[in-house]
């Protein structure tokens, strides 16, 4: 049973994740899922952080309203919509720990990859956006945590800061709207307790957000795509060590 304690445990936890996923583009549901499934079960757990994530995209659309790439938008996002029903229809039904480690063991590799080849990008070829788009969907509905692949493939359009965090916050939208619905379709329901804990965890999470844009706008253009890609290897290790 939730208690009026832990609301203030998860609004805190919320802050964090909302600043971490404004400034890196990505990372809410990374933080977000495995501490909470400590106490909470996975459906219920998938859906909060899914709501919290739905918000901060909603924030990042604000914030950063005038840098939506559309055409890149729609190129990831279509087949996110597709791919997220059919990771969070999966989500209870194959293990995730298998999909989890391959998953951090692809985005280290890729980490030191272009570490080591300064020159090399990803092309900006439409099938590589789709295919990316798709692969994001489906890793956020079928374990909450697809923000990375997204990271890794908008980094190779040399978006601007202000353009990287609001598309991505666009894109993420589109797939987190899509396995929200599945879920409670599903029967996925939250304790009353954390239903009304949403008075606090909306506005936090908006608090998050302005904080995480101060610190975007701190961060030289020329050194954006290094600090994303710090985070990229972070979290990477993190599902490797922590499915």
């Amino acid at each position: 049973m939730i208690v009026y304690e832990e609301i203030i445990y998860i609004a805190l936890l919320t802050l964090l994740a909302s600043i971490i996923g404004t400034l890196a583009g990505f990372g809410i549901s990374t933080i977000m899922v495995p501490v909470l499934l400590i106490t909470l079960p996975l459906p219920q757990t998938l859906l909060l952080v899914g709501i919290v994530h739905w918000f901060n995209d909603i924030w990042k659309m604000l914030l950063f309203r005038k840098g939506i790439r559309w055409k890149i938008f729609l190129a990831f996002g279509l087949p996110g919509i597709f791919t997220s029903f059919l990771g969070s229809f999966l989500s209870l039904r194959i293990s995730r720990d298998v999909l989890s480690r391959a998953l951090g063991i692809f985005l280290i590799a890729y980490v030191l990859f272009i570490i080591f080849n300064q020159a090399f990008k990803l092309s900006q070829k439409l099938s590589v956006a789709v295919s990316s788009g798709a692969l994001t969907g489906f890793f956020a509905g079928i374990f909450g945590i697809g923000g990375e692949i997204n990271a890794v493939s908008l980094s190779a359009f040399n978006l601007k800061k202000a353009v990287y965090v609001a598309t991505a916050g666009a894109i993420s939208f589109m797939i987190d709207s899509t396995r929200i619905a599945t879920y409670i379709q599903g029967g996925t329901r939250l304790d009353p307790v954390l239903v009304s804990g949403f008075l606090i965890f909306i506005p936090v999470s908006l608090i998050g957000a302005v904080i995480g844009k101060r610190g975007v706008e701190k961060i030289p253009q020329e050194k954006f795509r290094n600090f994303v890609a710090i985070f990229i290897f972070l979290l990477g290790l993190k599902l490797i060590l922590f499915p």
